[in-house]
Order: structure tokens, then sequence, then C-alpha cells
């Protein structure tokens, strides 16, 4: 049975099926439609992760494309052609990954601020601040459900902080501690550029933008996209876990990792794992 469909629609359900600089891929579904954002590994490996958690890949109403960086679109042109998948992208980024992406199945273009529907999950992208031609995150809504996804963003602008707020499930940037960055082996210049408005959050970032929206009502976070070079998920949760220490409800938080998928989180009223999950 499809785990993300065995629930009812009231729910939706989210699988972390790859977070890092080598790939990245999230599975969101309220049972009767589905949604890949990004598909950052190869078509074979996103296909594997899926069926180990019981996802069916042939499901997929679309593939949301969030900017056009190597590590979010290696697979998504194979998987639409092989499986007949839209992918739902900005003009923009359809410009500046056209090469890399082939034929695809169907292309339907969005702008940042738009909302549109896909088989009933309300798609909101908006825009981030990332060195990209038009980088975008997004919140998925269902009956009163919301999910925020902001995964590569060099500072949290007015606008994130808008669209993230409300959310019962946060997907979010923890990419890098800030000294072992400065100590670590890469050039000054990727340094400078990962540090930079349009680079990517620092734990500390993470921390600030989550204390600034939370809620009663936010029932857990993922922190996404950690540098394997300059961070660590103990540094990261020690870290963020600050933001939500004492705030009078019970926010779980939790690591995606790069290398294995999640398991399949619930998220309603409150989540719930998939117990077949790893």
């Amino acid at each position: 049975m499809n785990s993300a469909n065995s629930h009812d629609n009231n729910h939706l359900s989210v699988c972390m099926l790859a977070s890092g600089s080598k790939g990245n891929a999230i599975f969101v579904s309220r049972g009767s439609a589905s949604v890949l954002v990004d598909a950052g590994l190869s078509g074979i490996e996103i296909e594997r992760r899926m069926k180990s958690g019981g996802l069916e890949i042939r499901n997929l109403d679309a593939i949301l494309v969030s900017h056009e960086h190597s590590d979010h679109i290696r697979g998504v042109g194979v998987l639409s052609r092989r499986f007949g998948v839209p992918v739902c992208m900005s003009r923009k980024t359809e410009q500046a990954a056209a090469s890399r992406l082939g034929r695809l199945h169907e292309v339907r273009h969005f702008e940042c601020g738009s909302a549109f529907e896909i088989n009933g999950l309300s798609i909101r992208p908006f825009s981030i601040s990332h060195d990209a031609d038009d980088p975008a995150g997004f919140t998925v809504q269902h009956k009163g459900v919301k999910i925020g996804i902001a995964t590569d963003l060099g500072i949290a602008t007015a606008m994130v902080k808008s669209h993230l707020r409300n959310c019962n499930l946060l997907i979010l940037e923890a990419n890098h501690d800030p000294d072992m960055l400065i100590s670590g082996p890469y050039p000054w210049p990727l340094k400078q550029r990962i540090r930079d408005r349009t680079g990517h959050l620092s734990n500390e970032a993470s921390r600030d933008l989550i204390g600034e929206i939370r809620h009663e009502k936010l029932s857990h976070i993922i922190l996404a996209h950690l540098s394997e070079t300059n961070n660590t998920p103990r540094k990261a949760l020690n870290v963020v876990s600050e933001a939500i220490s004492g705030n009078g409800c019970r926010t779980g938080i939790t690591v995606a990792k790069q290398q294995v998928r999640s398991e399949v989180l619930h998220i309603g009223g409150c989540i719930r794992q998939n117990l077949g999950g790893p």
C-alpha cells in the first residue's frame, strides 16, 4: 500500500528523499495528489528511495523546481519523460536549466507570489535570496494544514518570514556553522559566496528565523541542506533548538540526510511517523 495514501485527506505526508549539496528532493502528498519539490538525484535513485518508503512514483502529479542548480534538477528531465510528469517552474528557471533538463513531458510556468493548485494542493511559490536566476521557496496547503519549504536562502527577508508564518511543518536550511566554514578547507571566494546574502543560511540565522515565526501549531521542523564539510547534525540541532526551547509547545526537530531518505511524516494537528520507515 502507498503509505502516503493510507491516511485521510485532512493530512499532508512528507518524505525528505535527500537533502544536501549532492542532491535534494522532497515528496509531498495529500493522499490522492502528490508532488516532488526538486529532483536533484538521478531518476533511478529517486525512484529507489520512493519505493523503499512505499511511495509510488507513477502517481506523481508534478515536479516543482525551486531553481536551476544541479543539486535540485539532476533527475527532473528523466523523471518527467519516463513517467509523464509535468514540471512546474518559472520561465527564468526554465531558461537557465534548459540545456540540462532536455525535453520535458509538459512544462507549467509559475510566478513567485502567485498561488496555483495541483489536484487539490494549494502551492504558493515565493522569492528567496539565492544566487540563481529566479529562486523560489514554497508553501503547500490543504484543508488548513500548511508546510513551508525554504532550503537555499542567503538571508531571511521579510517576504520569506511572511510566507513561512503559520506553518505546521517547516523545512528550513541550516547549512553551516560559521566557525567551521571560516576555518575549513574551502577557498576564500567560496566561503564568501556561502556567507553572502545570496548564499546559504547558517545555523544561527536559521535559529533566529524560527525564533521570529514560531507559534503553538508549529509541530515539526526539518533542518535541511546541511553542509557535510562545514556543519554537523549535532551542531545544527543544538543551535536551532534554542529557538523552540521554552516556547510552550511541543515542536519536534530533526535533520534531513543526504544519503538516506527520512521516514514519511503525516502532518495534521500533530506529526505521525510511518512505522515502515528506516
